[in-house]
């Protein structure tokens, strides 16, 4: 098993920047042991599928891994070892995201580590360690989201696995691991330092937009799996429009006049509002609605894109190459419209 080099690479880097004081070491002893655990329960999927452990739809989803990552190598993804495992794992998330804002800016908290650079985010595998370090930041004055994630990427650290959270219930999921595969197949193929919500924001263009096609090659155009993949991902463009509102409305509180008590006032009464249309059980915060813009930004300058490439996304993320200077030359986390817009006018070689 070659996880366990990297884990100690990661780990070691990890505890330099801990000296400095920026997260605690707790933080550092959990993504070990979550990682590790996964790195050796791993089952290879050949095996699961010709097996007859698990039950026959969960093999027959799993039969499609393998041809995805070819569809997404036909399309520009990088070749990898992932996603030739699978784990079981008896919780309803792999990890836990905490991230945090400033209560009254769309400022977000950011972590710094070695190679990856400043992310928004931080993930823990044990949702009770995420729920402690939460309640620390909220302490400190910060908004706070924490959520579960059925997936995440080592931006190849390591040969990530298929985890059982990323199989869904419904008819969709033939789409949804089509999708998590490819997204998470992007970051190892695309990811620039310090620019969170590009990353993000690319990786969930492609893994919508080939998904699409995935579905289209796998099963038909027509097909029953195609329909009710589009449709979920219609009601989840709906949820973003209206997040999208909301967070509009909240930017333009922060920079009026108002008084903080006003503010935070109004700022409750939007959010309350927000959770009951979208039925959200958990609290709605500054964090969460970042996390929109995280990983909703740019859809149109992307798809200008990759118009502009006349329909490739090879040649895409080719011509994504050349935003690596300009995002250097950029503040963290730039709005990925301000990042792409150069690329768009240059166009596509």
């Amino acid at each position: 098993m070659r996880a366990m080099r990297p884990l100690h690479v990661v780990a070691l880097a990890l505890f330099v920047l801990l000296t400095a004081g920026c997260l605690p070491v707790r933080y550092i002893t959990q993504a070990a042991a979550g990682q590790e655990d996964l790195n050796r329960r791993g089952i290879a999927i050949d095996e699961v599928v010709k097996g007859g452990h698990l039950d026959k739809r969960t093999r027959d989803l799993l039969a499609h891994v393998a041809p995805i990552k070819a569809f997404g190598e036909r399309y520009g993804l990088a070749r990898t070892d992932n996603y030739e495992r699978y784990v079981w794992i008896s919780r309803p998330a792999v990890v836990w995201v905490v991230s945090a804002c400033h209560p009254l800016a769309f400022r977000p908290r950011a972590w710094k580590f070695p190679i990856v650079g400043s992310i928004t985010y931080t993930g823990w595998f044990d949702r009770k360690e995420a729920k402690a370090y939460a309640d620390e930041l909220a302490a400190e004055g910060w908004d706070v989201d924490l959520r579960p994630s059925q997936a995440y990427s080592t931006l190849g650290w390591f040969d990530d696995p298929i985890l059982s959270t990323m199989i869904s219930d419904g008819d969709d999921a033939l789409g949804d691991l089509a999708d998590v595969v490819l997204h998470e197949t992007l970051h190892a193929t695309f990811y620039v330092p310090n620019q969170s919500t590009l990353n993000e924001s690319v990786a969930s263009f492609f893994g919508d937009e080939l998904a699409a096609k995935y579905l289209d090659e796998a099963r038909g155009p027509d097909s029953p799996e195609k329909a009710s993949f589009l449709e979920a991902r219609a009601r989840g463009t709906r949820r973003g429009q209206v997040m999208k509102a909301a967070y509009a409305e909240l930017a333009k509180l922060y920079a009026s006049k108002l008084s903080r008590e006003e503010k935070l006032a109004e700022k409750k009464r939007i959010t309350d509002a927000l959770r009951a249309e979208l039925k959200i059980k958990r609290p709605v915060t500054n964090a969460t609605l970042i996390q929109y813009k995280t990983y909703g930004s740019g859809k149109p300058e992307l798809a200008e894109l990759l118009a502009t490439c006349g329909g490739s996304f090879p040649r895409m993320l080719k011509t994504l190459d050349r935003v690596r200077p300009i995002a250097a030359a950029s503040p963290p986390h730039t709005d990925p419209a301000i990042l792409l817009r150069p690329l768009i006018a240059g166009g596509c070689p």
